[in-house]
């Protein structure tokens, strides 16, 4: 059965009768939970199953935002609460070797709570780097105001989740910290020259090329395409973040329903898919909406196809070992009371 090179989402607790049909109609590659999706462990894990059944694949992906801080889909009382990206950075004692070490546990602790739900792509880490001025959409979800910082820290968190079976997503590609605006509210443009970009904004996607996946970021970067966002620009996402950044791995669009994007959601889906995005994905389960990404995604094929499939051959089947009470203890101990 053909693959659709889209991610979608649900609109609620438990699938549809018309979710459930269109899913087995168009076989999207894979899912993505949200807050209006969640409730108790049992109900999300019979949710990922029942979504996994539309598509007849035990492993398909299914994706949450899990980052910590403002950016958590899974809260008390059923999982607890962890720090933003930023917390991370500012561990007491200014030690590197602490933070990184912390900063891979995190990671690694999230991976416990999503296995156990079934959920096998978390959309961490962030390696957007903060600019003075800009908007504050990124904020304290970025680990340092330095690439270095961003670089060594997201890549920390990377190998946690991977460790404990679950692929991470570098993003905003191949970079959001410098945006004046909220891309969900309007389409950011920035002027700076590609030397400042190159060694600032797109210095952390290089160094973590090696990473199964990405999101786009829907920016506007005058210096290589004056028009079009990152998310449906070819040369970007060409020359930039294939050719002078590196990475091979799969390229899926952030959120098609955001208003940074123009023409109706068939166009979007297809200039996504056209620029070179692997996969589209659209996020709030409206049925009117999902049908019209269809009406412009087409079947995963080809390169993207490859990539997919390489994708899912990252997941690890025989998640590294650990004593969960004994790291949420030296976790929390490690931020010495700044957190939470």
């Amino acid at each position: 059965m053909t693959t659709s090179a889209a991610i979608f989402g649900c609109s609620g607790l438990t699938l549809t009768a018309e979710e459930g049909a269109f899913f087995r109609e168009v076989q999207p590659w894979g899912f993505i939970l949200f807050a209006r999706n969640i409730e108790a462990p049992d109900q999300v894990r019979r949710l990922v199953a029942d979504l996994r059944e539309t598509v007849g694949r035990a492993d398909a992906p299914v994706l949450i935002d899990q980052e910590g801080g403002r950016v958590q889909r899974l809260v008390p009382p059923h999982w607890r609460r962890y720090p933003p990206g930023r917390a991370y950075g500012q561990l007491p004692g200014n030690d590197p070797l602490l933070r990184r070490e912390i900063a891979r546990l995190g990671g690694r602790l999230l991976a416990h709570d999503l296995t156990a739900l079934g959920i096998n792509v978390d959309c961490v880490p962030v390696l957007d780097v903060p600019f003075a001025g800009a908007h504050d959409v990124i904020g304290d979800r970025a680990y340092s105001d330095t690439p270095e910082g961003v670089a060594v820290l997201g890549r920390a968190a990377a190998e946690g989740l991977l460790v404990g079976g679950v692929l991470p997503v570098i993003k905003h590609i191949p970079g959001h910290g410098r945006a004046m605006a909220d891309s969900h509210l309007a389409l950011p443009v920035v002027d700076a020259s590609y030397e400042d970009l190159d060694s600032r904004d797109f210095a952390p996607f290089r160094v973590l090329s090696d990473m199964p996946m990405a999101m786009t970021a829907h920016v506007v970067y005058t210096a290589i395409d004056a028009t079009k966002p990152a998310t449906t620009s070819r040369k970007v996402i060409s020359k930039v973040i294939r050719q002078a950044l590196g990475f091979d791995g799969l390229i899926m669009s952030d959120d098609l329903s955001m208003k940074a994007l123009s023409g109706d959601l068939a166009q979007r889906a297809r200039a996504s898919l056209s620029a070179g995005c692997d996969v589209v994905l659209h996020c709030n389960g409206d049925m009117a909406e999902m049908q019209s990404v269809m009406a412009g995604t087409r079947a995963l094929g080809g390169q993207a196809m490859r990539r997919a499939r390489a994708v899912m051959g990252r997941i690890s089947r025989s998640v590294e070992p650990f004593d969960v009470d004994e790291a949420w203890a030296r976790f929390e101990a490690a931020f010495q009371g700044t957190w939470p």
